[in-house]
């Protein structure tokens, strides 16, 4: 099998900061904002009424565009955790005119048009909630894996919340945000080590107590189950990237899976709070700007969300990070 390799994380946020009780007291909470502070959560990121999806898409594929980062592609993944992202039309010409044509004005062909991407082959990804992102990366890698002649995906993941929504899900401070990254032949930051996901769909209604109780068997489980995959130890890993989520929550799964809670790293919950399916991306580019990575290390971006769905990739760091 030919390696594949990720690099280039980018992220965008809403344009609106607030902090956790500024949330609560214009009642954007279902938890009170004490509650989610001693969880760890401080501020959140908040779309302007103005600001779609969409614009957050176009916001992280100009970053990569202006960097000189995106280059020509051959397939855009374009993963949406909320199934009304997947659709960059004006709701209210499907009311006017009730022609359904207005459901399907999809952001992934918005964006290969804006971005001259002629070429690219065009997939929307959803119904995998918060771990949409690195469902993306298995299929991006799987897709070169099979594809001859195929060089560079590119992923991205955009959501926001509707307007007037809660910000808080399953006891999480929720932020509207995008991230993207490229997946390709040539080597790069990270090798692709490997890819795993369980689903329960007879869990898919769970409330926000029973997705919390099933969160850490199936963390472990997911966790075990991909290392086995990789033919690693839980002592191999090197970092463990995870969602924005309560702080509490890994210094239990360390325990559970034997990785030190030292190598658990999460570093921008208390700014940014739970960007949806961008998480694992944000904190992963902020684990190589602190200098920390080292080439040949093992880094495990885990994440679990609704549907139910639980997801873990495997990279390794490559030359590139030598010192």
């Amino acid at each position: 099998m030919t390696d594949v390799f990720v690099d280039s994380f980018v992220h965008a946020l809403g344009e609106r900061k607030a902090h956790v009780s500024e949330t609560g007291a214009a009642g954007g909470l279902m938890s009170s904002a004490r509650d989610l502070e001693s969880a760890g959560f401080r501020w959140h990121h908040v779309c302007e009424p103005t600001t779609g999806a969409y614009d957050l898409a176009r916001n992280v594929t100009t970053q990569l565009a202006d960097s000189g980062r995106l280059g020509e592609v051959d397939a855009i993944v374009y993963a949406t955790c909320l199934p009304g992202n997947g659709n960059a039309g004006d709701p209210a010409a499907w009311e006017r005119s009730r022609d359904v044509k207005h459901l399907m004005d999809f952001p992934a062909g918005r964006l290969q048009a804006d971005f001259g991407l002629d070429k690219a082959v065009v997939i929307g990804l959803n119904q995998q909630a918060c771990t949409a992102m690195l469902g993306s990366l298995r299929l991006a890698g799987a897709m070169l894996q099979a594809e001859e002649g195929w060089e560079r995906v590119l992923c991205v993941t955009a959501d926001r919340f509707p307007d007037g929504a809660r910000y808080e899900q399953a006891y999480n401070l929720i932020s509207d945000g995008a991230a993207a990254c490229v997946v390709s032949r040539e080597p790069a930051a990270f090798r692709l080590v490997t890819a795993h996901q369980i689903t329960n769909g007879g869990l898919g209604q769970a409330d926000d107590d029973e997705t919390v109780g099933m969160y850490f068997a199936y963390t472990h489980r997911l966790v075990r189950e991909t290392l086995t995959r990789a033919g690693l130890a839980a002592a191999d890993l090197d970092w463990v990237v995870t969602q924005n989520t309560n702080d509490k929550a890994w210094q239990i799964l360390a325990r559970l899976l034997g990785v030190d809670a030292g190598k658990v790293f999460f570093s921008s919950m208390r700014d940014v709070g739970h960007v949806i399916s961008a998480d694992n991306i944000i904190n992963l580019a902020e684990l190589i700007a602190s200098g920390q990575v080292r080439s040949g290390q093992y880094v495990a971006l885990v994440m679990a969300g609704f549907g139910l769905n639980w997801q873990c990739v495997i990279l390794q760091a490559t030359d590139s990070f030598a010192r």
